[in-house]
């Protein structure tokens, strides 16, 4: 087993997490090409958004035992990001590890794998990302995992520490080692200019020509002959 002490990610102010809050992951894909997790990961709510930071776990197939222990290390605002190793049988999480997570003001669970007692997750409101769900739970066996260290989830490298952007939509992963407020920038330049494209929508112009689609579609033309 490794145990590591939670990454603290001070690059994230409290201004700054505000403001990621105010752009969603979906705009921030029209800038930042890498760094989205599978789309089978999916919010187990509805009308979810987190901003948080990436607490990191790694599980073996059945046992969950640092899934309890990472919990019970989790600081507000952390995002505890599960590595199952491949397995899509065993669900790591339920509605203890929820209420334990919920208690300690955890922003969310992300899971690549399922999760179980979903009614229970409901009730308790915590928001969590996984591939479905399973009736199959894991064991607390004491065998092997590791807690903050360098994990997959989704098809993405997760570091401790890093930003963790999720809502209905997906999950993003954010290194830490990025400049945030050029990310932000971009992003909500972009969301600024949406009302304006939709008035000229509403007026009658083409979104291929506000776009700038039908220049790319000509020059494709020209070029093929």
């Amino acid at each position: 087993m490794i145990i590591n002490q939670r990454v603290e990610n001070e690059k994230l102010t409290a201004e700054l997490r505000e403001d990621f809050h105010n752009v969603e992951p979906a705009t921030i894909g029209h800038h930042l090409h890498y760094g989205f997790m599978d789309p089978r990961i999916k919010s187990m709510l509805e009308n979810v958004q987190v901003v948080g930071t990436a607490f990191t776990v790694r599980t073996s197939v059945d046992d969950s035992t640092l899934v309890h222990k990472a919990v019970s290390m989790a600081a507000e605002g952390d995002v505890i990001v599960i590595d199952r190793t491949s397995d899509d049988k065993h669900a790591a999480v339920g509605e203890m590890v929820a209420y334990a997570a919920n208690s300690r003001k955890v922003k969310a669970i992300i899971i690549d794998g399922p999760c179980t007692d979903i009614q229970a997750i409901k009730e308790i409101n915590m928001p969590v990302f996984a591939t479905g769900l399973s009736p199959i739970t894991t064991k607390l066996q004491g065998q092997s995992g590791e807690i903050n260290t360098v994990v997959q989830c989704g098809g993405v490298t997760v570091h401790p520490g890093d930003l963790i952007l999720a809502d209905d939509n997906g999950v993003l992963v954010v290194d830490s080692n990025l400049d945030y407020n050029s990310i932000l920038q971009k992003a909500m330049e972009s969301e600024k200019r949406e009302p304006i494209t939709k008035r000229k929508l509403d007026e009658g112009e083409e979104l291929s020509s506000l776009t700038k689609a039908d220049e790319l579609i000509e020059k494709k033309l020209n070029e093929d002959g």
